[in-house]
């Protein structure tokens, strides 16, 4: 973060993505020395004096009110989930809490009931910085397959949408759109970081893939936000192939911040087959692995073959017949 602050950085973005023409100016064909719109001509469209403005895009005022804010807003052209973001910058900056370091999100009883009894479609449980906190046996063989399924479970081992997106290959190669897929996540996070500014752990997270990705970064630097709750995709999984799922973020209303993410595929379609073959194969998996062994306890394996409830096992039992000759 620059010196001029999370909400300046945000109003210099901005302000640096817009042309006299988007936002009804003429444009002379002067040489203009800054990208996008100057300083004085974004005031001039907020109706706010042009040293008030520069005050507050380095960082110098904190006091805005909600109603210049707005204004800001619309001269920015923002949508409703920017200007929403715009005001959590600015009482970010007012408040400025101490940071601390959060406790581990868990998905609830009630949310993991839930998740139970979505047998047919592939879902899984995420947190504020999009920790996967839970998924269904769907969830797990569509989104990661190659990961243990009860990765979830434990703080320390729990997957990461966006980390494995950006960093992780196989999640990379999941999306046949995978720019997309990347940008929704960016902006996303971008909304949580300015409702959560104190957050050690997402500060942290959105370091690492600063650092690791310059995809990320460039991403990032953009200052694009919109909520990740409802898109189309073209996911390319390696066992059943390509199918087009609609990703849904359903907020839950008993823990703060936490969404069951949901991939829904249309009735009768190709790609509600993959699915069902998916969960098929999870079956016979699950079948295979409880079916006894063909060669019965005998197949097991050292220091004895027998098994602890074999005869020779037993205190007091006579010794196990030698086998005959030529046998």
């Amino acid at each position: 973060m620059s010196e001029r602050g999370r909400l300046g950085d945000f109003l210099y973005a901005r302000r640096a993505q817009l042309r006299p023409a988007d936002v009804g100016l003429k444009d002379y064909g002067d040489r203009r020395r800054v990208a996008g719109l100057r300083r004085e001509e974004l005031a001039l469209l907020a109706g706010v004096s042009a040293s008030y403005y520069t005050r507050l895009e380095q960082g110098q005022s904190v006091g805005a009110s909600p109603e210049i804010l707005d204004a800001v807003a619309r001269a920015l052209c923002l949508d409703e989930a920017e200007r929403v973001h715009l005001h959590n910058l600015a009482d970010a900056g007012r408040r400025r809490p101490p940071a601390r370091r959060p406790r581990p999100e868990q998905a609830g009883t009630t949310t993991l009931q839930l998740l139970s009894t979505l047998e047919s479609v592939p879902a899984l449980v995420t947190g504020r910085r999009t920790d996967v906190l839970a998924w269904n046996r769907l969830g797990h063989a569509l989104f990661a397959a190659h990961l243990s399924p009860d990765s979830p479970e434990q703080a320390s081992r729990r997957p990461n949408l966006a980390r494995m997106l950006f960093l992780d290959p196989h999640t990379r190669a999941l999306y046949a759109d995978w720019t997309a897929k990347a940008k929704a996540i960016v902006e996303n996070l971008r909304m949580v970081a300015g409702r959560h500014p104190d957050d050690t752990l997402l500060t942290s997270l959105i370091g690492e893939l600063t650092v690791k990705s310059p995809e990320f970064a460039t991403m990032w630097t953009g200052h694009r936000v919109h909520p990740c709750d409802f898109a189309r995709h073209e996911m390319r999984h390696p066992l059943v192939g390509t199918l087009t799922v609609t990703q849904q973020s359903l907020d839950l209303p008993q823990a703060q911040d936490q969404h069951l993410v949901l991939a829904v595929t249309e009735p009768g379609s190709p790609s509600r087959a993959a699915v069902t073959l998916l969960g098929q194969a999870l079956a016979d998996e699950a079948l295979a692995a409880n079916r006894p062994s063909p060669a019965g306890p005998q197949s097991a394996g050292p220091p004895n073959p027998a098994g602890p409830q074999s005869p020779v096992n037993r205190p007091g039992a006579a010794p196990a017949e030698e086998p005959r000759k030529g046998s």
